[in-house]
C-alpha cells in the first residue's frame, strides 16, 4: 500500500458521538442575490466582471437555496446527518458592512435554523467564507484594520439573534485563501493582487477573527471554531513514501510553506505568536507596520476548536533562484512540485493519508483544541443516467478519506467529526458551475435535487457510525 492509497477492507467503528455532517457556503449556495435587502458582496462584483470566472457563472441564483432550504433540509434528514454547516451572508444581514441589521435576512437564518433543529440537525454557523460586503471593500476591505471590528460587530448581531438554538459558532473559513488568493494573486474576489495587501489582509482576518470569538464568548457562545484549509507538507519522494530521505534543502523549503500555510494562521489563534517564516516574509514585503502592539493578544482569544479542510497536500521541493509563487509571499526558492497520483476533476491529487498525517501533526502541535474535519470532499465529471448518479469516484474518495480519519484517531488525534463538502453541487467559485462536488446531484435548470451514488453510502457510513 501506497501512501496515496488507503486500504479499504475490514470495519472500523468511529467513537461514540461522532459528528457525521455536511458543510455548504452561503454565496455558493443560496442565490438570491437582491432579494429581500441583500446587499452586493465581492463574489458579486468579482463574478460579473468578464473573465474573472469560468464561463462567466455567478452565484445570482446557485442552488436557489434560499427558496429551497426546507426540501434541502429534508434531504439532510434523509441522509440522516447530525450537523449541517452553512455560511451567514454577510451583506444579507449588514447590506453596506456595518449599521442596524436588515430584519428580513435575520430571518431567513431563522427559519433555516429552526427547520434544521425540527430534523433533529445541529445547526454550525459559520459566520464568513468570502462573501465580503462590497461597500466594505469599497473602504479598503480585509487590508483596512477597520474591518476586522466590523467583523466583530457582525458577530454579535448574529449571536443576539441565533445565539439561543445556535451551540457552534465558525468565525472565519480559510482566510489563506481570503487573503492570498483574493488579494494576492487575484484569482478570488476581490482580486488584487499584492503581496503586502495579501499579509496586511491574512492579518486583519486573524484580528477580526479574535475580536468575534471575544465577543461571542461573552454573549455565551459554547463552542468557538477557526477553520483552516491546512495540508501536509511534503517533498515529492515523501508523498509514497514516508521514510524516504529528504534533502536539507528540500526540507526547509517543506518547513517554509507550512508556516506559510498553517502556521501563520494557527500560532497566532492557538499560541499568540507568528513564525519567524511569516515575519521575515512581511518585512520583505512592505513591513509590518499594520500589527499593532497587542493584536496578538486580541487573536489568542480562546477557541474550542480547529476545523481542517482537506483536499490533497502540499508538494514542495528546493527551487533555488525562483521569485515567490503570487500566492505564497515569503516562498522565494521554492519549487512547487507536481504528484504522481490520481486526480480529481479540479486536478487535484488524491492522498487519503495525508490527512492522517495532517490531523497527528495538528493534534501534536496544538493540543489544547480539538480538530473536525470541516470540508473533504472531490469534484468529478457526474452524468445523471436513468435517474441515479453512478459516481464510483467519490465514493471510493470519500472512504478512503474516512478511513485516514479513523487511523488518526487510532494514532492519537482529537477527532470529534466528519462534514462532507459538499451537501449540492454548487457555484464553485472561479470554476464557475464546471465542477461538481455535491454527493447531492443539482440540475441547475430545474433545481432538481439527486442523491448519488456516494450519498446513498455515506448514509449507510452515518447509521452505522464507521465502514
Amino acid at each position: 500500500m501506497t501512501i496515496t492509497t488507503m486500504e479499504t477492507r475490514g470495519t472500523v467503528v468511529f467513537p461514540e458521538n461522532f459528528v457525521w455532517g455536511a458543510a455548504t457556503a452561503s454565496y455558493q449556495i443560496e442565490g438570491a442575490a437582491k432579494a429581500d435587502g441583500r446587499g452586493p458582496s465581492i463574489w458579486d462584483t468579482f463574478s460579473a466582471t468578464p473573465g474573472k470566472v469560468r464561463e462567466g457563472d455567478t452565484g445570482e441564483v446557485a442552488c436557489d437555496h434560499y427558496h429551497r432550504y426546507r426540501d434541502d433540509v429534508a434531504l439532510m434528514k434523509d441522509l440522516g446527518l447530525n450537523a449541517y454547516r452553512f455560511s451567514v451572508a454577510w451583506p444579507r444581514i449588514q447590506p453596506t458592512g456595518s449599521g442596524a441589521a436588515n430584519q428580513a435576512g435575520l430571518a431567513f437564518y431563522d427559519r433555516l435554523v429552526d427547520t434544521l433543529l425540527e430534523a433533529g440537525i445541529a445547526p454550525y454557523v459559520t459566520l464568513y467564507h468570502w462573501d465580503l460586503p462590497q461597500a466594505l471593500e469599497d473602504l479598503g476591505g480585509w487590508t483596512s484594520r477597520d474591518t476586522s471590528y466590523r467583523f466583530a460587530d457582525y458577530a454579535a448581531i448574529m449571536y443576539d439573534r441565533l445565539g439561543d438554538r445556535v451551540s457552534h459558532w465558525t468565525t472565519l473559513n480559510e482566510p489563506w485563501v481570503s487573503a492570498f488568493l483574493g488579494y494576492g494573486n487575484g484569482v478570488h474576489a476581490p482580486g488584487r493582487t499584492s503581496a503586502h495587501d495579501a499579509l496586511r489582509a491574512a492579518h486583519h482576518l486573524l484580528l477580526g477573527h479574535g475580536l468575534a470569538a471575544s465577543a461571542l464568548r461573552s454573549a455565551g457562545a459554547e463552542e468557538i471554531m477557526l477553520v483552516v484549509n491546512s495540508a501536509p507538507v511534503l517533498t515529492p519522494a515523501q508523498v509514497n513514501d514516508p521514510s524516504a530521505a529528504v534533502s536539507e534543502a528540500d526540507a526547509a523549503a517543506a518547513h517554509r510553506v507550512h508556516a506559510l500555510l498553517t502556521r501563520q494562521f494557527l500560532d497566532p489563534a492557538l499560541l499568540g505568536r507568528y513564525p519567524e517564516e511569516v515575519l521575515e516574509a512581511a518585512e520583505r514585503n512592505g513591513g509590518t507596520a499594520h500589527v499593532l502592539d497587542g493584536d496578538l493578544e486580541i487573536i489568542n482569544a480562546p477557541i474550542d476548536l480547529v476545523g481542517v479542510n482537506y483536499y490533497n497536500p502540499c508538494v514542495v521541493e528546493d527551487g533555488p533562484g525562483l521569485p515567490a509563487d503570487a500566492a505564497w509571499p515569503g516562498s522565494e526558492g521554492v519549487r512547487f512540485a507536481t504528484v504522481e497520483a490520481p486526480v480529481t476533476a479540479m486536478g487535484w491529487p488524491i492522498v487519503p493519508s495525508g490527512l492522517s498525517r495532517l490531523l497527528v501533526r495538528l493534534s501534536q502541535d496544538y493540543p489544547r483544541v480539538g480538530l473536525m474535519v470541516t470540508e473533504n470532499g472531490a469534484a468529478f465529471d457526474d452524468v445523471v443516467e436513468d435517474g441515479r448518479v453512478h459516481d464510483d469516484a467519490r465514493l471510493g474518495y470519500l472512504e478512503g478519506h474516512l478511513r485516514a480519519a479513523h487511523e488518526a484517531i487510532e494514532a492519537g488525534a482529537d477527532l470529534r467529526g466528519y462534514l462532507v463538502w459538499s451537501l449540492l453541487d454548487n457555484f464553485e467559485w472561479a470554476e464557475g458551475y464546471g465542477r461538481r462536488f455535491g454527493v447531492v446531484h443539482v440540475d441547475y435548470t430545474t433545481q432538481a435535487r439527486t442523491l448519488k451514488d456516494s450519498a446513498l453510502w455515506y448514509r449507510d457510513v452515518i447509521s452505522r457510525n464507521g465502514l
